[in-house]
């Protein structure tokens, strides 16, 4: 069982930056592939990035592309979103979760993705 716990979120101006990190414990999850989605009210929770499990590979939604960058630590066991040129669309909620696939690759896909954090907000208003 991966338990993930996000911080980082908060209140930022348009243009604005923020790191996002989740932290994971349990089972082996440095060798699971991580992702970020998001939530925003009334909406569906979508993709935002994804990594895969030691980092060479990642994948991002066009609306982020250029402006977030996902990373990962292993010896760590956290996952990081940087977030840059914030706009007022990318407030929502934002939530990691874990593929359970040892050595897996990147999916979009969130019914790929067992274990969920409970998520960080993040509002970019003036």
């Amino acid at each position: 069982h991966v338990q993930l716990v996000e911080s980082g979120g908060g209140l930022v101006q348009p243009g604005g930056s923020l790191r996002l990190s989740c932290a994971a414990s349990g089972p082996p999850s440095n060798l699971f592939p991580v992702a970020w989605f998001r939530q925003a009210p009334g909406q569906e929770r979508d993709f935002v990035a994804c990594i895969n499990w030691n980092g060479g590979s990642t994948d991002y939604v066009g609306s982020v592309r250029g402006r977030f960058t996902i990373s990962r630590d292993n010896a760590k066991n956290m996952v990081y979103l940087q977030m840059n040129s914030l706009k007022s669309e990318d407030t929502a909620v934002y939530y990691c979760a874990v593929r359970v696939m040892p050595f897996g690759g990147t999916t979009a896909n969130k019914g790929d993705y067992a274990f969920w954090g409970q998520g960080t907000q993040v509002t970019v208003s003036s």
